[in-house]
């Protein structure tokens, strides 16, 4: 087995020409820079919210998850990973020919689709109605994607856009599927008491089919609110890293690596929020998860 990447969450390795294993760390990002300290069962919570969201979403499209745990055969010393840490954090996917454009859907006005709209009254270039306030409900689910970028940001760009890089067919489906997929986890969530203001979907095709990639609809590619906190004009607390991005930004930090050690209180009120984040969409207990707690 052969190690092919490491992205600041995720450490991807091939099994053979059609399947890849994926390994979900603990380690934690923020303002694009990753933290020294590790959020325990971080990992495991992603992976365990990803295989729940796969079996949801099974009849609106396709997805590259196989199985979840390490196929029988995978030897994985070979590739210096310790059994113990793979268990509960791994993925067996098939490869997808990825698409270009990060597939990120908004039901709210939030994040760097509210800091665009107080500036022009648009989001991704399109208008939107006079007088909104962040964190107010859009009309409806709108389809935002952005670029991938090899470094730094990522770039919001308008539909148009992304109908120049993938073409106009592939973005119809990419934002259909996108939009469904969106509309069924959200009403999924608000059965439980959870808003999913935003989310972001990886596509990729295979075999001819445009299916689901990577993460689906977890605390690192979504905001989650508190239904019973959400109100227009402020920002709701949320299941994820808040409790260590309120803190960097208390400490005077410049957001320049090296970012300053973390208070271990800091390190257990952010995996709270995560496995709340998984116990409350799923309705089941994240200590019967593989490896959890260890």
């Amino acid at each position: 087995m052969k190690h092919v990447y490491s992205g600041k969450v995720r450490d991807i390795y091939e099994v053979d020409q059609d399947l890849m294993l994926f390994v979900t760390s603990d380690r934690m990002s923020a303002f694009d820079v990753v933290m020294a300290e590790p959020v325990p069962d971080k990992g495991r919570v992603l992976t365990a919210v990803t295989a729940f969201w796969a079996a949801h979403l099974d009849k609106l499209a396709p997805s590259h998850l196989v199985e979840t745990g390490v196929p029988g055969g995978v030897d994985l010393s070979e590739a210096g990973i310790d059994p113990a840490y793979a268990e509960g954090r791994s993925m067996l996917v098939r490869r997808a020919e990825m698409l270009p454009i990060e597939c990120i859907v908004r039901g709210y006005l939030s994040g760097s689709a509210w800091a665009e709209y107080k500036r022009s009254g648009t989001m991704h270039g399109a208008e939107l109605p006079a007088g909104m306030r962040q964190s107010d409900q859009l009309p409806e689910p709108v389809f935002t994607p952005s670029t991938k970028a090899t470094s730094g940001h990522d770039e919001n760009i308008s539909y148009e856009q992304a109908v120049e890089l993938v073409g106009e067919k592939t973005a119809s489906a990419a934002r259909e599927i996108s939009l469904e997929a969106y509309r069924s986890g959200a009403a999924w969530a608000a059965e439980r008491g959870i808003v999913i203001a935003d989310t972001k979907f990886e596509l990729g095709f295979i075999d001819g089919r445009l299916a689901i990639c990577d993460e689906v609809m977890t605390p690192d590619s979504s905001r989650f609110w508190p239904a019973d906190e959400w109100q227009p004009g402020a920002t709701p607390p949320s299941f994820d890293k808040q409790p260590l991005r309120d803190w960097l930004e208390a400490s005077g930090w410049d957001k320049t690596p090296p970012p300053p050690p973390l208070p271990a209180d800091v390190i257990a009120s952010t995996r709270e929020r995560y496995v709340q984040a998984y116990e409350r969409l799923t309705g089941l207990h994240f200590a019967d998860w593989p490896g959890a707690g260890r």
